[in-house]
């Protein structure tokens, strides 16, 4: 659990309050879950960004909030903070943006691992990608974190399984977390028999790391995600 008598390390960039689908709400209450403290073994600080919601970061990428998502980094890291992340892997395509505009490391998104990944698989292997939403995961998303045309990436939608797609489409209603569990790893097996090139994952979605252990364990593969990169980040800032 973040200790909060220490200064924030890393700073957390998430949506507006009250604009989350009720599912969202009750997968953050997991550990692992971006807006989760208890996923954090040092100090961070949540800040919720005016606009900042499924329309205007998943749907539709909002410049308007881009900026003010650059405003309230800004003010993060004069108080201290030593890096800035966000709580949903679809602000990839503002990486450049942010880093630009900031002098602490910036990563929007899990996403930002699979260059890394690739190289460190062999030529005949490729990488899962498991998404929140596979339709709305386009190009510029991948190009903005160093993803290439070379890199063998297939994407899975979590948007295909029921249970989760309510997310989406009864937002003010209730979801079976231990179905959605279950349809988690399901898309990570599926994926494995459909191609069993994939060597590795990688879940763009902040939401999907507390399913991350379970997906290793049976499907036998790493798993990358959002806690692995903001554990990572934590142990390389001073």
């Amino acid at each position: 659990m973040t200790n909060t008598t220490e200064k924030p390390r890393i700073g957390i960039l998430c949506w507006e309050a009250g604009q989350s689908p009720r599912g969202l709400e009750q997968l953050e209450t997991l550990k692992g879950n971006s807006t989760n403290p208890d996923t954090y073994d040092f100090p961070v600080r949540f800040c919720k960004v005016k606009g900042a919601n499924i329309e205007t970061i998943l749907e539709n990428p909002c410049r308007k909030v881009m900026e003010r998502m650059i405003e309230e980094a800004q003010k993060m890291v004069k108080e201290g903070v030593k890096a800035i992340t966000t709580s949903c892997g679809f602000n990839a395509i503002f990486q450049r943006e942010l880093a630009d505009s900031l002098d602490v490391p910036v990563f929007t998104s899990s996403l930002l691992q699979v260059p890394m990944v690739f190289h460190t698989l062999g030529r005949n292997k490729h990488i899962g990608v498991i998404t929140a939403k596979k339709a709305a995961l386009r190009e510029e998303h991948l190009r903005a974190v160093g993803i290439t045309s070379e890199m063998p990436v297939e994407i899975f939608g979590m948007e295909e399984c029921p249970e989760w797609n309510k997310i989406f489409i009864a937002p003010n209603e209730d979801v079976d977390l231990d179905v959605i569990r279950e349809e988690v790893v399901s898309t990570a097996v599926k994926a494995v028999k459909e191609n069993p090139k994939i060597g590795a994952f990688v879940l763009e979605c902040t939401d999907l790391p507390p399913f991350a252990q379970r997906i290793r364990e049976v499907t036998g593969k790493p798993v990358f995600d959002f806690v692995t990169l903001v554990n990572y980040i934590n142990s390389a800032i001073p």
